[in-house]
């Protein structure tokens, strides 16, 4: 990189992580403000407060807003160089708008990968965090509620020809009755296993089950075994049967990917939501470029309305891309839209637009 490079660079990541500090304080301070009463009655310290709550809460509602801190940020600083003529001392030289634009790229880049990381590995963990304090501290009773769950009547697939279900499961004990488990071939049972019990085995990591009848049919043959201690892979744990809300959003992407698989083989209606989570951890880090791209662009024109006028501008954008992705997430979730293209739709619209201001922008 040439001095002009690592000038323009610098400017950025140092207005972007000075911003970034910034707003993180004063989202804390009005979180911490609406959150008083509940700090109070949980009878925790400061420092507790802080490792049981913030710690998670800060990452996560910095993610959430992390593309719209970077179109600030670069706003902020590019129009700072047009209006001291920086920009257009560079142009002047024979510069062109693409090379002007590569440390944006870079520094966009850098910013992508590292919320791209965080969207797999590091925030799902901050959720964690977070939502066992509200559901603590704040939403009193959900964690019982999680914690403790009578479920009635589940039916699941566990694999293409195979059907499994409990009568009653508890989630604290990990016992259920009433079990069963059908293979079908040929649109005919060929394969059925009962147990009045079932329960999770946590040193073996399998579901043990008691008083079994285990039913293999061939045709007019049947073959009836009557099984004792029987241990079985299911391909479920007991965190796969529990009901949680948030549970796509506390998972790590490994562990998300697997989800996905078996709420696919088990037909959940909510696997819509759970694509659509794990689409976004990777359009979210692309958006960081388009935004980045989008404000270098704005910025980089010396105006009449100078920061205010490029500021108010950012905002509008930031706004109308927060409106997009909410509404293409409603139209998934709820709708007929394919997760994949809901959660790329924002991305796409305002690349649109990123690639007509470089046209118009002058060169």
């Amino acid at each position: 990189m040439k001095i002009l490079d690592r000038y323009i660079l610098s400017a950025f990541l140092k207005t972007f992580f000075f911003l970034l500090l910034i707003f993180t304080v004063i989202t804390v301070a009005i979180d911490a403000s609406e959150k008083s009463e509940d700090f109070v009655r949980s009878g925790l310290g400061l420092s507790d407060v802080i490792t049981k709550y913030y710690s998670g809460f800060v990452p996560y509602i910095t993610g959430l807003l992390f593309p719209v801190f970077v179109l600030i940020s670069v706003v902020f600083f590019t129009s700072k160089l047009a209006g001291r003529s920086e920009i257009v001392a560079m142009l002047s030289t024979g510069m062109s708008l693409r090379r002007f634009l590569v440390p944006y790229w870079i520094g966009g880049v850098f910013l992508a990968l590292m919320l791209g990381l965080s969207n797999h590995f590091v925030i799902p963990a901050a959720n964690v965090i977070r939502t066992d304090f509200e559901n603590h501290y704040v939403d009193m009773g959900n964690i019982q509620k999680q914690q403790r769950q009578y479920l009635s009547n589940l039916h699941f697939r566990v694999d293409t020809f195979t059907y499994a279900g409990m009568r009653n499961y508890d989630t604290t004990t990990k016992t259920g009755n009433g079990f069963y488990l059908e293979r079908v071939k040929n649109n005919q049972v060929v394969y059925n296993l009962r147990a009045e019990m079932i329960q999770w085995d946590t040193a073996k990591k399998q579901w043990r089950l008691e008083t079994a009848v285990e039913r293999k049919i061939d045709g007019m043959k049947e073959e009836v075994k009557t099984l004792s201690g029987y241990y079985l892979k299911l391909g479920y744990r007991p965190s796969d049967l529990s009901e949680d809300e948030f549970k796509k959003d506390k998972l790590k992407t490994p562990q998300l990917n697997r989800f996905i698989r078996q709420e696919e083989i088990r037909g959940s209606e909510t696997i819509s939501a759970v694509k659509f989570e794990r689409y976004r951890r990777d359009s979210s880090a692309v958006t960081v470029i388009i935004m980045t791209m989008i404000a270098g662009i704005l910025a980089c024109r010396k105006i009449r309305g100078g920061s205010g006028l490029h500021l108010a501008l950012a905002f509008i954008i930031g706004v109308s891309y927060i409106i997009c992705d909410k509404f293409a997430m409603v139209f998934s979730t709820k709708g007929n839209l394919h997760p994949l293209i809901a959660a790329w739709i924002p991305n796409v619209c305002f690349a649109a637009i990123a690639f007509w201001l470089y046209k118009k922008a002058p060169k």
